[in-house]
C-alpha cells in the first residue's frame, strides 16, 4: 500500500476511535446543576407543568427543587432521585414528586452532554421535558443584564390555550421592560408594552413579575441555565399551567 495512503488510513482510524471514545457516557458524564421544564398530562389526566433545578453528583444521585402547576394549583417541593447512563448517552432517571412518590423517566443527553430530553414512562402520564446545564452563570440581578427573547405556552383555566412570544430587557438592577404578543385561545393581543421587576438568587433561581399593558400581572419562577444565556420558567399564578423560556 502506498505510504501516504497508509498514513491517511491510520489517521482516519485514529480520529474515529478517539471520537467514539469521547462520545461514550457514564454516570460521571452527568455532573453539575441542570434546569428543566416539563409539560403534559399527569397520571390523573390533568395538565401539569413544572420548572426544576437539579444537581447530578456524577455517581447516579439527584437532588433539587421543583415548582409545579397541577391543573392550575401551584406547589413547591424538594426532590431527590437517581439516574443511570449507558455508553450511548441514553439512560433512565427517577425523581420524587410532591407526594413523595417516585416518578420514572427515560433520558437522552445532547448538545455535547450540556442538555437533554426526558419523557416520563409511568403509565397514564403524557409528559416530556427539556433540560440544560447551568454552566458558569453569574447569578445576580446584574449577571442577567441582557435582552432576552421570550416564548411561553400552556393553558389558562377558564380562558383556554395560551401562547406568548416577545422580548424582555433586564436592566441589571431588578427592573425589566419590553413587548409581548399573546394569543389567549386564539384572541391576539399584539406587541403589548411590558414593565416589571425581577430578583435573582445566588443559587441561580429567581422570580419575576411583569405586566403587559391592559393585562393582569404575570408571575414566574426562574431557573438560570446555559451560562446565563437562557432562563427557563413556570408561571406561578393560580389557574395557569404555562411554562417557557427566556433566551439571548
Amino acid at each position: 500500500m502506498n505510504s501516504r495512503i497508509s498514513i491517511a488510513v491510520l489517521l482516519f482510524v485514529t480520529v474515529m476511535a478517539t471520537g467514539l471514545a469521547g462520545a461514550a457516557c457514564t454516570n460521571a458524564t452527568l455532573k453539575g446543576v441542570y434546569g428543566f421544564t416539563s409539560t403534559g398530562l399527569n397520571g390523573s389526566g390533568v395538565p401539569a407543568s413544572n420548572v426544576t433545578q437539579v444537581t447530578a453528583d456524577g455517581n447516579g444521585n439527584l437532588t433539587g427543587n421543583t415548582t409545579k402547576s397541577i391543573n392550575g394549583t401551584i406547589v413547591a417541593f424538594a426532590t431527590t432521585g437517581t439516574y443511570q447512563l449507558s455508553a450511548n448517552c441514553t439512560g433512565s432517571a427517577t425523581l420524587t414528586n410532591q407526594d413523595g412518590q417516585t416518578e420514572h423517566d427515560n433520558l437522552v443527553l445532547n448538545n455535547g452532554n450540556k442538555g437533554g430530553f426526558l419523557i416520563q414512562t409511568d403509565a397514564n402520564h403524557v409528559e416530556s421535558a427539556i433540560a440544560a446545564a447551568q454552566g458558569l452563570a453569574t447569578c445576580t440581578d446584574l449577571g442577567v443584564k441582557h435582552t432576552y427573547s421570550l416564548e411561553a405556552t400552556g393553558i389558562h383555566i377558564g380562558v383556554g390555550q395560551i401562547a406568548a412570544a416577545g422580548q424582555l430587557a433586564l436592566n441589571g438592577t431588578g427592573s425589566l421592560k419590553g413587548t409581548i404578543t399573546i394569543s389567549a385561545n386564539g384572541s391576539i393581543a399584539s406587541s403589548l408594552p411590558v414593565t416589571g421587576s425581577y430578583q435573582i438568587n445566588s443559587n441561580c433561581t429567581g422570580t419575576a413579575t411583569f405586566t403587559p399593558q391592559g393585562q393582569s400581572a404575570i408571575n414566574i419562577s426562574i431557573v438560570i441555565v446555559n451560562a446565563g444565556k437562557q432562563l427557563v420558567f413556570l408561571e406561578t399564578d393560580n389557574n395557569t399551567i404555562v411554562a417557557g423560556t427566556l433566551q439571548q
